[in-house]
């Protein structure tokens, strides 16, 4: 039974890169939103901010390495929407009804999705790092500490696509699906993904520090910097744990109903 689900997977893995390969511009897309983000924050809006991080004397080169891992988060965040819009297709052009009358395995169909996003957001984020070396970012992290990278990027990417595809199979149209997965690209910048989470207002700053995708950032960024996690790694790890929990069982339910 379970090499029978994985040939399934396998194939709907493969499934998924021709689509990527035969309609590129969607992966284009989620690889220019956060490029884009990127060279905003850092040559429009990064000498006023970098300077306001460490009282006057940063700049540009200081904001960019701040602003890169959240950055990160939104290729993570923008995959994520595209996904859902990719499992909304597939349930409105009706072959998941064909897949259902089919001997392959009921969960090889959203595995495949899953499975593409990662390869989809790894290519996303490769893009962005080059930019942002393009563009001035330094980083401080040796070999461990980018596997560590890999690793978080890795996670969240498997919680958010987990939570994405429910979204994509709870969606009515396919117009919905891309808005509802809108929440996961505007939290990195009512984090700490953009400006310190102590710069902002009373109640904006509670929401910011308690909010999921703000560990995540630290973390990315104290590896990245080399200025430690602490505790935010295992706070980052519980928030992706539990939503990929949560986005799994949320799936399941509505793909099997």
């Amino acid at each position: 039974m379970m090499p029978h689900v994985l040939a399934d997977s396998a194939t709907m893995v493969r499934r998924q890169v021709q689509h990527m390969r035969r309609a590129p511009s969607l992966t284009l897309q989620v690889m220019a939103l956060p490029v884009v983000f990127l060279l905003l924050f850092v040559y429009v809006l990064g000498g006023t901010l970098g300077n306001g991080l460490t009282a006057g004397a940063g700049g540009r080169a200081e904001y960019v390495n701040y602003v890169v891992p959240g950055i990160l988060l939104m290729a993570v965040a923008a995959v994520a929407t595209g996904t859902a819009v990719s499992v909304s297709l597939d349930m409105t052009t009706g072959i998941v009804t064909r897949f259902k009358t089919m001997a392959i395995g009921r969960v090889s169909v959203l595995t495949g999705h899953v499975v593409g996003a990662l390869v989809q957001t790894f290519l996303a984020v490769a893009v962005v790092v080059a930019v942002a070396l393009a563009v001035g970012f330094r980083p401080a992290a040796g070999v461990l500490e980018w596997l560590a990278t890999a690793g978080v990027v890795g996670l969240v990417t498997f919680a958010l696509t987990w939570l994405s595809v429910a979204l994509g199979l709870a969606a009515k149209s396919v117009d919905s699906a891309s808005n509802l997965p809108m929440p996961l690209t505007i939290l990195p910048f009512l984090g700490s993904g953009v400006v310190p989470a102590e710069s902002m207002p009373a109640g904006l700053r509670w929401f910011a520090e308690h909010q999921p995708f703000t560990p995540i950032i630290e973390t990315l960024r104290g590896l990245l910097l080399g200025t430690g996690t602490g505790g935010s790694g295992g706070a980052a790890v519980a928030w992706s744990a539990g939503l990929a929990l949560a986005g799994y069982l949320w799936a399941r339910r509505l793909y099997n109903r």
